[in-house]
């Protein structure tokens, strides 16, 4: 026996399987989606490979991993607090209900409850397209306490994504205006410009902003808004056929800027 065993990990839709020794050193590591096996230690390839037999799906490359790129060395290089790309959707609102989880005699559901089933919601849909070559940091934090809901990045460009929760509720946009049901019209539209511009400000690109409302029984538009566009959860997919914007190599070097929370703090 080699003495090996193989961990498997997920991370951003992707499965990864590590070779480890037996004090839990990595000495290689299976990337399926890539069908590549990395080698640390080439002088136990054999017993890599057969570790890896009964989880390889097919033909693969074997060799020491790829030279990093430069969004690699980045991401490499952030201290673990400060990298935003492990956040869960509803980051921010998971951590306040900890803090504070509110009576436990409260009658109506705490709207912090909705608004975190919302985010969490849109977070889902919008990780499920990692394969088609988009990342999405969640609850990113901008100065004065405020946050991009979730920042998406891929082809189709950059986009903050502001959440509303709209559950069998009809949806009225009249830009600024944003009502719900009965509720009182807010100017949500122009909030989600604001948080776009500084969004742009920071990452020094171009930053649309989306507003996605989760389970609407209706949406009407009385004025079409300007520079928003406004989806629902079950449009979000459609993210995949936008394209031509920006390059994989852009894509991954603002996705590591934008996953330092230092670059927030400007």
């Amino acid at each position: 026996m080699s003495g090996l065993r193989v961990v498997p990990t997920w991370r951003h839709g992707r499965e990864r399987l590590y070779v480890c020794l037996t004090d839990g050193r990595n000495i290689a590591w299976y990337d399926r989606e890539a069908a590549r096996v990395n080698l640390l230690r080439d002088d136990r390839r054999e017993d890599v490979l057969e570790a890896l037999g009964p989880f390889l799906t097919g033909p693969v490359a074997v060799g020491p991993p790829p030279v990093p790129t430069p969004a690699e060395l980045a991401r490499l290089a952030l201290p673990p607090d400060d990298d935003l790309a492990p956040n869960r959707p509803g980051e921010a609102l998971l951590i306040a209900l900890d803090r504070d989880p509110g009576p436990a005699h409260r009658l109506r559901t705490d709207p912090r409850r909705r608004a975190l089933a919302a985010e969490q919601t849109v977070g889902e849909a919008l990780d499920a397209l990692d394969g088609a070559g988009w990342h999405t940091l969640h609850s990113v934090p901008l100065p004065g306490g405020d946050r991009v809901h979730h920042l998406a990045i891929g082809p189709g460009g950059l986009l903050a994504i502001h959440t509303l929760q709209a559950r069998r509720q009809r949806v009225h946009v009249a830009d600024p205006l944003i009502t719900l049901g009965r509720h009182t019209p807010e100017p949500l539209l122009r909030h989600l410009r604001t948080t776009a511009d500084r969004a742009s400000h920071a990452l020094t690109a171009e930053v649309r902003p989306v507003l996605a409302l989760v389970s609407p029984t209706e949406v009407v538009f009385t004025t079409a808004p300007r520079e928003v566009r406004v989806l629902t959860d079950l449009d979000l997919p459609s993210l995949t056929r936008l394209g031509g914007v920006l390059k994989p190599a852009d894509v991954e070097g603002l996705h590591a800027m934008a996953r330092d929370r230092r670059t927030w703090g400007k």
